[in-house]
């Protein structure tokens, strides 16, 4: 296969356009070992190790950018009081020698429905920068994934960086695997409160096609927490958005679980997580003491 190293961001652009069929790699913790065991056999690599634009974070109207080739242990000890609901789903990948190759712009390029940085893109409302020859564009996170290991991008197209937010108010995010750690997800759940504009975000992993958000879920319990008086969570609201959110997958059976199994976990996930997060919100307030 033909072994493409560009230097900048436009050579990279270039080089795109000239080799549609080209796979790009970043850290190469995914497409190495689908070339290792014979999984992935592309016409060309485009090396994206050397192209310094996609390795940096910048913030501005109020916004992050976070470029597609920045390390997951980058992204952790950087960005982590930021966007805290992705830097602890971060801290779940691999080992630590995996999260300092692999990057945010790899996961997303692989759509993998197991992937453990997308859910917490999806409750924060991220936008995908992606770019060819042609120009750029932004994509809804909820827009990215078309599919089992497939997404949204032209085949002269790029991933530069994921826009989103600096946290307004507390994030989390639970997985559930065969082990502690260095494991694929048998699920994953991530939630995002946002008092600004008194909403919850949330994002499902490996439960479906693709991951996803529970819009059922998000509209039942926007209305009935109490973002004025930041009451107490009732056990009812709870264990309800946690049935909701197991509703809005569509699990498979498979070698790592059973969708039953699938399901169960992420009702009971998502109400621990939202009971964690409406904790934060309302710590060192008389009611919810």
């Amino acid at each position: 296969m033909e072994f493409l190293r560009p230097a900048s961001w436009r050579e990279a652009l270039e080089g795109k356009a000239a080799h549609p069929g080209a796979t790009p790699i970043a850290g190469g913790t995914d497409v190495m070992v689908g070339i290792n065991f014979d999984h992935l056999r592309p016409s060309a690599l485009l090396d994206l190790t050397g192209v310094p634009e996609l390795t940096g974070w910048s913030e501005a109207n109020e916004a992050l950018r976070i470029g597609a080739g920045l390390p997951y242990t980058r992204l952790i000890n950087e960005l982590g009081d930021r966007v805290p609901g992705l830097a602890i789903a971060s801290r779940t990948v691999g080992s630590p020698q995996i999260r300092n190759r692999g990057t945010l712009g790899g996961n997303l390029g692989s759509a993998s429905p197991a992937g453990d940085g997308h859910p917490p893109l999806l409750a924060s409302d991220a936008l995908i920068e992606v770019e060819s020859v042609r120009g750029k564009r932004l994509i809804p996170a909820t827009e990215f994934f078309t599919g089992v290991k497939r997404n949204a991008l032209a085949e002269d197209e790029l991933i530069a960086a994921v826009h989103l937010a600096p946290a307004t108010g507390p994030q989390q995010f639970s997985k559930v695997g065969t082990r502690n750690a260095m494991v694929i997800a048998m699920c994953t759940f991530a939630i995002a409160l946002h008092p600004d504009r008194r909403q919850v975000g949330t994002g499902i992993g490996s439960a479906a096609p693709t991951p996803l958000r529970a819009p059922v879920a998000e509209e039942f319990v926007n209305a009935e927490l109490d973002w004025e008086r930041r009451r107490p969570l009732a056990e009812s609201v709870a264990h309800r958005f946690g049935e909701l959110v197991a509703q809005a997958a569509s699990p498979i059976d498979d070698v790592r679980g059973t969708a039953d199994y699938r399901r169960h976990a992420l009702a009971v996930m998502a109400r621990r997580t939202l009971s964690w997060v409406w904790h934060d919100h309302c710590s060192g307030r008389q009611e919810c003491a």
